[in-house]
């Protein structure tokens, strides 16, 4: 019978055998998910036995994962701004990189009472809610075209109980009439619009890793030609939706920044910045609708 210590080691050498970088990172999350024990009680206890039950189970994750699927994606679990979040195979794993996106929000709304928040492309649900938690006065809406993914985002606002200030819409961008409806107290007006929108130039996918280029969804992934047709999207409606004084905010790819801040510029938007993130790459722009001004 395996115990805790040989499956781990077992684990970590078939994930190291087929390449996998942090091989025994990844090994010690699946057996960690699998057994339900964590490392203190590990080191404790590593010859505890598992039974033939568990340890087979374990290594068909281990396969898996050495199949380049995500971690995340075999324990259903990622983890981001602190809170846990539920994810499959139909969203973006959150990145920790979008944790900017989400303080830059945060900054931004300041003092603002009640704030209503439109998150376009909303996945997981992973930034508006993580904004909904933040601001337990916020309300919000997450779009996004894929009936798969809202699900995900809807089982997420339950799982975190926010889901009496969360709703989720399904529409290609702003094609659907609800945004005329909802927010601002029946104005469709926003005090945030935010969106990590698809941004890889459609011919750079087949350059990315394994695990994103194989396993998360390509229309999570793909801006189209240039990477940049989303951002041209929302920013050419996005003043429609906030109210004057509002805030667009993106997360950007590295190289994307003066493209984007560019067009926003074009746009109206006002106090027009690029934020870097913690590695000091260029990962967020944002801008201000300009006040209504009454002659």
């Amino acid at each position: 019978m395996q115990t805790l210590e040989s499956l781990l080691k077992k684990g970590t050498t078939i994930l190291k055998d087929n390449g996998l970088e942090e091989a025994g990172l990844d090994a010690w999350l699946l057996l960690e998910f699998k057994t339900g024990k964590n490392r203190a009680y590990y080191f404790a206890h590593g010859d505890e036995p598992v039974s033939d039950e568990t340890a087979a189970e374990y290594l068909t994750l281990i396969d898996r994962r050495a199949g380049h699927i995500p971690v995340q994606q075999l324990t259903h679990q990622a983890f981001f701004m602190g809170y846990e979040f539920y994810v499959n195979e139909n969203v973006l794993i959150p990145r920790q990189d979008t944790e900017t996106l989400v303080e830059e929000a945060l900054k931004h709304l300041g003092d603002v009472e009640k704030p209503e928040i439109l998150d376009m492309c909303t996945g997981s649900g992973c930034i508006l809610l993580s904004l909904l938690l933040e601001r337990q006065d916020a309300c919000g809406i997450g779009v996004d075209v894929s009936p798969e993914a809202l699900e995900v985002a809807k089982k997420n606002a339950g799982i975190l109980k926010v889901e009496n200030r969360a709703d989720f819409v399904e529409s290609d961008l702003f094609s659907a009439p609800y945004f005329c409806e909802k927010g601002g107290k029946d104005s469709g007006k926003y005090d945030i619009l935010i969106s990590n929108p698809p941004y890889i130039a459609t011919e750079e996918i087949e350059t990315l890793m394994e695990e994103v280029r194989l396993h998360d969804p390509r229309k999570a992934l793909d801006g189209m030609e240039d990477g940049l047709y989303f951002y041209r999207k929302i920013t050419a409606e996005a003043g429609r939706y906030l109210k004057p004084g509002g805030w667009l905010l993106y997360e950007i790819g590295c190289t994307q920044g003066e493209a984007v801040s560019t067009m926003m510029k074009a746009a109206g938007f006002t106090g027009v910045q690029i934020v870097k993130d913690l590695p000091g790459l260029d990962r967020v722009v944002l801008g201000q609708k300009q006040e209504e001004i009454h002659v």
